[in-house]
């Protein structure tokens, strides 16, 4: 653990509160994290399904622990904010494997995760969380660990069941808990009252706006892989009109080459460069 490292998770921490909920839009590689960072970001959160599908792997624990971790380390490498990674349901088959994986987020310079309950028994994701906790505790880290409840995102329970579950996560050593899927005030606010800890809500259209969720007591807003399935939204009708109609209007409203390149330079991807071209 670097000096620097502390203080980020600190901060990280601290950023969680519903006076003024801490925004997230997540990234998936080195240039969109610039970009959100560039954009006043106050911290950097990776998606894990875009992240695996930047890699070729689809989401749901396919893409690989190292591939992944991979990632991290460049993302945190080139941005000054503190970066959360989403890992999944933690990129191993037990909970040694979990601890495993958060060793090398901590490694890599990250200061918080996620960590999805899925399909697992609501034991064993409890287990997977007091293995980040344990592993984060050994390494000296205040790592911010994020537990996400899939109970809305399934249609595998309410908010009985989700309070049940937080509960568990938060008692195996859970900083947060995680709701997507639910965008109701009457829900948001019940389940913010019911967790001892800071709520995550995902957002999409329809989602109350960033200040009343505050209000309604949430912490922290994410868009999930919102934006990364927006760019490859961008990318096929670019594609589409490129082969159906002979036309390139949908790439009129693309980021300006000298200002995208610019941008990894300046963070550092062009390092040991002073050519290029398109």
């Amino acid at each position: 653990m670097t000096t620097t490292q502390a203080a980020r998770a600190e901060t990280f921490h601290a950023l969680h509160t519903a006076d003024r909920p801490l925004a997230l839009a997540n990234v998936w590689d080195v240039a969109s994290a610039l970009l959100v960072e560039a954009a006043g970001a106050g911290a950097i959160a990776t998606t894990s399904a875009g992240v695996a599908w930047s890699l070729g792997s689809p989401d749901g624990d396919v893409l690989g622990r190292d591939r992944a971790l991979g990632l991290v380390a460049r993302v945190v490498a080139a941005v000054g904010l503190p970066v959360t990674a989403d890992i999944e349901g933690g990129y191993g088959d037990d909970a040694d494997g979990v601890a495993d994986t958060v060793a090398g987020v901590l490694a890599a310079g990250a200061v918080g995760v996620n960590i999805e309950d899925g399909p697992r028994p609501p034991a064993e994701a409890a287990a997977r969380v007091a293995a980040a906790r344990r592993a984060a505790d050994r390494a000296g880290v205040r790592l911010f660990v994020n537990a996400r409840v899939d109970t809305f995102l399934t249609g595998s329970g309410g908010v009985r069941e989700t309070l049940d579950r937080a509960r568990r996560y938060v008692e195996a050593g859970a900083d947060g808990v995680f709701v997507p899927g639910v965008a109701d005030a009457e829900t948001i606010t019940a389940l913010a009252r019911g967790i001892a800890v800071p709520l995550n809500v995902m957002a999409a259209p329809g989602t109350p706006p960033l200040g009343q969720l505050g209000t309604l007591g949430v912490a922290r807003v994410s868009l999930g892989s919102g934006i990364a399935q927006s760019a490859y939204a961008a990318a096929r009708r670019a594609a589409e009109e490129l082969f159906s109609q002979g036309s390139y209007h949908a790439v009129g409203d693309g980021i300006a080459y000298p200002e995208l390149d610019a941008l990894l330079r300046a963070g550092g991807g062009g390092r040991g460069s002073t050519t290029g071209g398109r």
